[in-house]
């Protein structure tokens, strides 16, 4: 593990990581969090543009008076503060620092520890970016520097400019592609791995066996693992994840966690939840221990069906 991802999530390996979601019940988020960090969770994940700024706003009240016990992440470069507004990828300069202030605002702080670009922007030299989040660091305002689906090429030329301490992108037992290139990358550069959507979407909990389960207006309905032959196929590994955690008296979802610590020490899943009895379930999975036969059958899996986003949102993924 590189020096400067420890330093960056402290003792939030494993599942110490949260993800809070939207506000469905604010109240229950702030529980959630608070109740996070009771269990020993010393990591917590958000970004401007969920809300917009609205996770922000609750991280910050949640963690009042907390802080010094709190390793705060949060993403930047999805919205363009330059008047373009929510949804628009801009990581100039100009909008990183813009960007910076609304965030430190909103969580309450004067330094934010992991500050990661959330989309790579295409019209922004990466070298461009990473400048002006290195006078960030030097101003004391962020500690350490982050990446989202950033692909190699992209990693290595910011990793030129200023270390960067960790990458987050997707990875779970029906997400595996960054074991061929991506992971072997962050360990020959010393940096870290924060895995997000580390239980599928929801699909790996188990509780999901039919679309029928979703809102009109959710996205997974849309989303190619979710939809026609590609779902049936895909409930087989849940299945299986099923099968192995009722051999250890643990859930689907504790069991995927598991096996995604089982993976390394310089991996911190981050999985997203807002309320507090999922966090008591995810914390939980770090005490579950895989025997080398179930290690085998969960490694084994047949991959996932599909792409693991719909065609627009895998144009903005950096490849």
């Amino acid at each position: 593990m590189s020096d400067a991802f420890d330093d960056a999530l402290g003792d939030a390996g494993g599942v110490a990581a949260l993800q809070p979601g939207g506000g469905l019940d604010d109240a229950e988020s702030i529980r959630t969090i608070r109740r996070a960090l009771d269990l020993g969770v010393t990591h917590i994940d958000t970004a401007e543009i969920y809300g917009p700024f609205h996770s922000e706003n609750l991280v910050g009240k949640a963690i009042k008076g907390r802080r010094d016990d709190v390793v705060v992440a949060t993403k930047f470069g999805l919205v363009s503060h330059a008047g373009d507004g929510p949804g628009v990828i801009d990581s100039s300069p100009a909008n990183v620092k813009t960007a910076v202030e609304g965030s430190l605002l909103r969580l309450g702080t004067d330094h934010i520890d992991l500050y990661y670009q959330h989309r790579v922007d295409p019209n922004t030299p990466i070298e461009e970016t990473i400048g002006a989040l290195a006078e960030l660091v030097a101003d004391g305002k962020i500690r350490h520097i982050g990446l989202s689906e950033a692909g190699p090429d992209t990693i290595r030329r910011a990793h030129a400019v200023h270390p960067v301490a960790a990458l987050q992108t997707e990875y779970s037992l029906w997400t595996r592609d960054v074991e061929a290139e991506i992971l072997p990358l962050l360990r020959e550069l010393g940096i870290g791995f924060v895995p997000y959507s580390p239980l599928g979407h929801g699909l790996l909990t188990g509780q999901i066996r039919t679309v029928n389960d979703f809102t009109d207006d959710d996205w997974r309905k849309t989303n190619p693992r979710f939809t026609g032959e590609n779902f049936q196929r895909n409930l087989r590994i849940v299945n299986e994840v099923r099968a192995i955690g009722a051999e250890i008296r643990a859930t689907p979802a504790q069991t995927a966690l598991a096996w995604l610590l089982t993976r390394g020490n310089d991996i911190a899943p981050i999985p997203g939840t807002r309320r507090v009895s999922r966090v008591e379930e995810n914390t939980a999975a770090d005490a579950i221990e895989l025997s080398a036969a179930q290690l085998d059958r969960l490694n084994t899996l047949t991959p996932a069906a599909g792409e693991r986003h719909d065609e627009a949102n895998m144009a903005s993924i950096d490849r």
